[in-house]
């Protein structure tokens, strides 16, 4: 029998308010699950990290319903969407169009999910963004994307090749290992749960993205 990932979202993921987004529901893990059934199937053993709300995706959700004018009117990429929260934020604050991008393919039906819970238009790029030319897009929304080494690597040779083409770039991040410190200008801070951590709260923040030294000067966002 074919596995049904939608199916299981709905039977398994509870779907709650989001701990600092009362705004926002989505469908999210909790301990009786089962998570591991995700596990391995379709997206190649890929944990399903989207089951749960990332700090760095919290703030800039947090950031984009607080400051509605920065994605009003304007195309937004969600980078890394995993289970939609930041595209479902920038659509809730007036994006003219959201895009969603994300290899998982669990997470790609959650963002479906999701996004239909919040009446929110939240498009699916198709591919693998990191690979090509930059979407038509006037900013980009990255939460979370420097957890690791490698992905670090790419997410920012594809973030530089946005900036170049004029495209604004905000990061949430609560401060991990591979985030390249020197390029961000930090431009709000917010204290909130980070990866199934609960109630437990720690400080992230969302910065804007500088070009390298000598490229000019950043988009306006």
């Amino acid at each position: 029998m074919q596995f049904d990932s939608s199916q299981f979202i709905r039977a398994n993921l509870r779907l709650a308010p989001v701990l600092s987004l009362p705004e926002i529901r989505l469908h999210m893990a909790t301990p009786a699950s089962g998570l591991w059934r995700l596990a391995g199937r379709g997206a190649a053993a890929i944990p399903p990290y989207w089951a749960y709300p990332w700090a760095g995706g919290l703030v800039l959700a947090r950031y984009v319903l607080d400051h509605a004018e920065i994605v009003a009117g304007r195309r937004v990429l969600d980078l890394g969407a995993g289970s939609g929260l930041v595209g479902i934020a920038a659509a809730k604050a007036g994006a003219a169009r959201v895009f969603a991008a994300e290899t998982d393919s669990h997470a790609r039906i959650a963002v479906g999910l999701n996004a239909a819970e919040n009446g929110a238009a939240v498009e699916l790029f198709e591919g693998d963004v990191l690979a090509g030319a930059p979407p038509a897009a006037d900013i980009v929304l990255a939460g979370d994307v420097f957890y690791d080494k490698d992905v670090a690597a790419r997410m920012l040779v594809f973030l530089d090749r946005c900036l170049a083409a004029g495209i604004a770039v905000l990061v949430g991040d609560p401060g991990r290992a591979h985030l390249p410190r020197g390029r961000l200008r930090a431009v709000a801070e917010y204290a909130v749960a980070d990866v199934g951590d609960g109630a437990a709260r720690t400080p992230a923040w969302v910065y804007r993205l500088e070009p390298p030294a000598g490229r000019g000067n950043a988009p306006t966002v």
